[in-house]
């Protein structure tokens, strides 16, 4: 199972990573003694940290107990809607304002991020970081914390379209096309490439769930 290291992390930022790297799933119960001491902390920064998950619909309630929230088929496609047209944006204004040192560096991970075609759970923490870097390079802030938000709760969704037969090899291949119409400055193709990743990806999902329901009759 995957470690959380305190390090100079606040139990915000801490209990949102453990729930973004999977120690805790949607319905999981979160209870304040064992966070803190997982963490190390006293349970006043944790009780906070997790009335304002709460609010931001990153954690429910059930009966007195707080768990990690799911999202069902609505919530998912509307967090997808509104995940393309951010997600496009900040290519479009990469392309306009990343600079020749930002769009090396997507290069370069596209290369790395690669090797770990076969390795799922990896290749979406990758994945995370390639495009947390073209929101960086959109030198947007407003846009970057939008697209943060969005981001988190992608993290309630138990599992990662990535992991559908064949779909890392053709992400990738998507993410080097991405950086291409960055690196050409060509604002309007690098806006495409990234909507038409995103809407592949939510496709994708939709037939993992499609065959997780028939699985389950």
């Amino acid at each position: 199972m995957a470690e959380i290291k305190p390090q100079q992390k606040d139990a915000y930022s801490l209990i949102l990573e453990a729930i973004d790297v999977g120690i805790y799933r949607p319905g999981d119960r979160l209870v304040e003694s064992e966070l803190a001491e997982r963490f190390g902390m006293s349970r006043t920064p944790i009780r906070e940290a997790l009335q304002r998950l709460e609010t931001q619909s990153l954690l429910e309630r059930d009966g007195r107990s707080l768990i990690v929230a799911s999202l069902d088929h609505n919530q998912m496609a509307e967090l997808y809607v509104v995940r393309r047209e951010l997600e496009g944006l900040a290519a479009r204004l990469a392309a306009q304002h990343a600079t020749d040192e930002e769009i090396r560096v997507l290069r370069e991970m596209v290369r790395e991020d690669d090797k770990l075609v076969g390795d799922p759970t990896a290749l979406a923490r990758a994945n995370r970081r390639f495009h947390e870097q073209i929101h960086l390079a959109s030198h947007n802030r407003y846009l970057v914390q939008q697209l943060d938000l969005v981001h988190r709760t992608m993290a309630l969704m138990a599992t990662t379209s990535l992991a559908a037969e064949g779909r890392g090899e053709i992400a990738q291949n998507e993410h080097a096309g991405i950086v291409a119409a960055i690196e050409a400055r060509d604002a309007e193709a690098a806006e495409k490439a990234l909507k038409e990743h995103i809407s592949i990806a939510f496709m994708t999902r939709l037939k993992q769930d499609a065959g997780k329901r028939e699985r389950n009759r």
